[in-house]
Formats: structure tokens, C-alpha cells, sequence
């Protein structure tokens, strides 16, 4: 019988085994009828009863078939997810990596620059606000030292800071304590320049 072969080939003795001998049976039956009792009425309604159960069985393997693929396919589609998401995480885990990275020789290096620049840095020179004089010295010279004023012309900010004590501003005495001034303006400088320029 074709059906019966066709349920072999479609796996129904592995899936349903009662179901698959009861159909075999069946169709024995009806074999044993024609053969024996020559009842071909009869014996059709056995090959009739076989292959109605062979019908339902073989729509049963089908239907677990296609169960089977689409669980393959799910199962399938799951990994492929399960997949792409440790994929789509590794790579954000690489990318936080080198973000962290990036953060980290970046702080190394503006730490670094500012530790070069603090050792650049010369400690700042304590200006004096006074000054001994000494032998020969004049009040443009005094102005022109380098931890003064740097500037010759700018002398007559001292004098004026020390006319108490500095009658002729081309007289002084060695010993004397000269007041520096600190904080002028820039129109005093102006003023002591033109000053200076006159005498």
C-alpha cells in the first residue's frame, strides 16, 4: 500500500507507533478478506478505513513537521538575537574602554603639563620697598636697577617719595633709606618720565 510506504518514509512507525500498526493492521485485514473471504465490498471498506486513518496520521506528522521548523526558526532567530545583542554589548563595552582611555591620557598629560609648567616657573622676585644708598650712586641709577624700576627715567617717583629726606634730588648720601614706591599709576609714570626729561 503507497500510503503506508509514504508514512514510513515520513517517519509516522518512529512518531505513532500504535497509530502506524493500527493502520497496517488494517489494511492486512482487508487484504485477508479479498484473499480469503473474496469480498471485495468488504475488503474496500478496510482499504477505505486504512487510508482514512493514514490521512489523519500523515496530516498529524505534517503538523508536527511544521512545528518543528518553526521552533527550529525561533530558536534560530533567539540565537541570532542573543547574538547580536553580545555583540552590540562588546562593542560598547570597547567603546567605554577607550572613552576611559582616552579620559586617562588625557588627565595624564594636562597633569603633566601643569607640573611642567609649576617647575617652569621661576618663584616671583620680592621687589623691595626701600633701598639703601650707596657711595656715588644717583636717584636714576637707583631707578634703573633691575629689582627697582629697570628704568632710569622713572627716578623722580622715588624723590617725591622721599622729599623729607632728599633736599636736591642730585645730592644724596650714602646710608640713606629710600622709600620705593609700589603702587603708581600709569599717568604717574607718564609724569615722572616727562619730569625726568626736563631736568
Amino acid at each position: 500500500m503507497a500510503l503506508v510506504d509514504d508514512l514510513s518514509l515520513h517517519d509516522g512507525p518512529r512518531q505513532f507507533p500504535v497509530e502506524y500498526r493500527n493502520i497496517v493492521e488494517t489494511f492486512e485485514h482487508g487484504e485477508a478478506v479479498l484473499q480469503v473471504q473474496k469480498n471485495d465490498r468488504e475488503a474496500d471498506a478496510y482499504y477505505l478505513l486504512a487510508l482514512q486513518k493514514g490521512d489523519l496520521l500523515k496530516a498529524e506528522l505534517q503538523r508536527l513537521k511544521r512545528e518543528a521548523e518553526e521552533e527550529a526558526r525561533r530558536q534560530a532567530a533567539e540565537r541570532a538575537a542573543r547574538a547580536e545583542e553580545e555583540r552590540l554589548q562588546r562593542e560598547a563595552a570597547q567603546a567605554e574602554a577607550r572613552l576611559q582611555e582616552r579620559n586617562r591620557l588625557k588627565a595624564a598629560a594636562e597633569a603633566a603639563a601643569a607640573r611642567a609648567k609649576a617647575a617652569s616657573k621661576e618663584p616671583p622676585v620680592a621687589l623691595p620697598s626701600t633701598y639703601t644708598v650707596r657711595r656715588g650712586e644717583t636717584l636714576p641709577q637707583i631707578a634703573g636697577r633691575t629689582e627697582i624700576y629697570n628704568d632710569v627715567s622713572l627716578w623722580p617717583l622715588i624723590y617725591r617719595a622721599n622729599r623729607d629726606q632728599i633736599r636736591d634730588p642730585k645730592r644724596l648720601w650714602p646710608g640713606q633709606v629710600l622709600t620705593i614706591p609700589r603702587h603708581f599709576s600709569h599717568d604717574d609714570a607718564v609724569e615722572a618720565r616727562r619730569y625726568s626729561g626736563k631736568k
